[in-house]
């Protein structure tokens, strides 16, 4: 009985092998950027899992840029060193000391535990920042939260000769200013948005900690258009934390992304049910959705 059992899960590895044939197919060369954020960047197990999902994404020719946040380890910096986050509307003044914290942080920690992770799969990755090659240039996004930054000017190339060269980009969401050598911490998503919209990438994949964009009801919706991500933030069915990331999503569109992925990280293989699967994962936004396989791509 327990070999039938075994059969019986090669049997179906085997169909669900054969079954992404079509999706390796489509995303053959396809620019994939993918968000990395949330409680997975503190788990070691799921790290791992995160870094072989990208490692096979580049294994079977998608080109995956990932671009990370990593406000858990600036706020237990801060707190060690003692410096004391002040908020405006609910968001984080940075000031001078709090955004050199931010750069060690991302461009330091994070980066690099990421970087090491893909690494260690099998993969070649390195990490940079906006700052690097003038990639992200800022302006303040509000005068009241200090450095915090809105990208106005985006220099991709470096981007594109890395993963032409094989390499997958690991980027940490930290920017350089118009003017006086500033210094902007970048909200994750936001970085991300501007960064898929420059390179006209085919998808964007905006991992969180929710399982996507719920109805009224509250049930996950698996397809939305632009039309009705904007419909559902007017009567407030969008509120709260999901209001930035599909602000994020609208603009990717906007630049010319194919489509983005609101989508639960915490989901084992989530990169790769949302790529190579008809079930897809979480919430894809685009603005046309396909008649023939809703989550196909």
């Amino acid at each position: 009985m327990k070999k039938q059992n075994m059969d019986r899960d090669w049997i179906a590895t085997a169909k669900t092998l054969s079954e992404a044939l079509p999706y390796l197919q489509r995303f053959s060369g396809a620019v994939v950027v993918v968000k990395f954020g949330g409680n997975a960047m503190g788990d070691e197990d799921a790290m791992a899992e995160f870094a072989r999902d990208v490692v096979l994404m580049r294994q079977v020719g998608v080109n995956p840029v990932v671009v990370h946040g990593g406000g858990p380890m600036i706020n237990e910096m801060l707190t060690k060193l003692g410096i004391k986050s002040e908020f405006v509307r609910g968001k984080r003044v940075t000031d001078k000391a709090t955004v050199e914290v931010v750069e060690m942080i991302l461009s330091g920690l994070v980066n690099k535990r990421i970087v090491q992770a893909i690494n260690d799969q099998g993969g070649r990755a390195v990490g940079i920042s906006g700052k690097d090659d003038d990639l992200m240039v800022c302006v303040a996004d509000d005068p009241e939260l200090g450095f915090v930054g809105k990208p106005v000017e985006m220099n991709v190339q470096v981007i594109r000769d890395l993963y032409n060269a094989g390499i997958i980009p690991v980027i940490a969401p930290v920017a350089t200013g118009m003017a006086d050598n500033e210094t902007f911490n970048v909200n994750g998503d936001t970085a991300a948005g501007a960064i898929a919209g420059a390179l006209q990438a085919d998808r964007l994949l905006l991992l969180t900690d929710v399982s996507g964009v719920k109805n009224a009801a509250g049930e996950v919706l698996t397809q939305i258009t632009p039309e009705e991500v904007r419909r559902m933030i007017a009567d407030g069915v969008i509120a709260g934390g999901m209001i930035p990331k599909t602000e994020t999503a609208l603009m990717a569109l906007d630049l010319g992304v194919r489509a983005v992925t609101i989508m639960d990280g915490r989901t084992p293989n989530a990169c790769l049910l949302e790529l190579f699967t008809d079930m897809g994962a979480g919430s894809q936004i685009r603005s046309t959705v396909p008649r023939v396989k809703p989550r196909g791509r």
